[in-house]
């Protein structure tokens, strides 16, 4: 089994940054790619971003482009979610997952293992 703990969330001003991470164990991290997605207080689960197991190839969310990273060290078995001029829209749990094979997908459904989620909080 997989298991995914996130860590750097926090609550922060608008404009400011964070970098949350996220901690792999269980099986060989190259087989999966990894994934960031997020759940804002009443709403659906929204894909942030996403990476391949060689970084070869790197999704984002329409709503972070340009403001959000996100990355990989195959060597440590940890994902990073970079976060940029945040807004407070970008209020959220952020939740790490894996999905086995080497594509990205953007729909949560299709993704195997999550962790537990680290809240992000940003205030005006």
């Amino acid at each position: 089994q997989v298991q995914l703990v996130e860590s750097g969330g926090d609550s922060v001003q608008a404009g400011a940054s964070l970098r949350l991470s996220c901690d792999f164990s269980g099986r060989t991290f190259i087989s999966f790619s990894m994934g960031w997605f997020r759940r804002a207080p009443g709403k659906g689960r929204e894909f942030v971003a996403g990476v391949t197991y060689n970084s070869g190839t790197k999704l984002y969310g329409d709503a972070v482009k340009g403001r959000f990273f996100i990355s990989r060290d195959n060597n440590k078995k940890m994902a990073h979610l970079q976060m940029n001029n945040l807004r407070a829209d970008d209020t959220a749990t952020y939740y790490c997952a894996a999905l086995m094979g080497t594509v990205v997908v953007k729909g949560s459904e299709d993704w195997d293992y999550w962790g537990q989620g680290t809240l992000v909080t940003v205030s005006e």
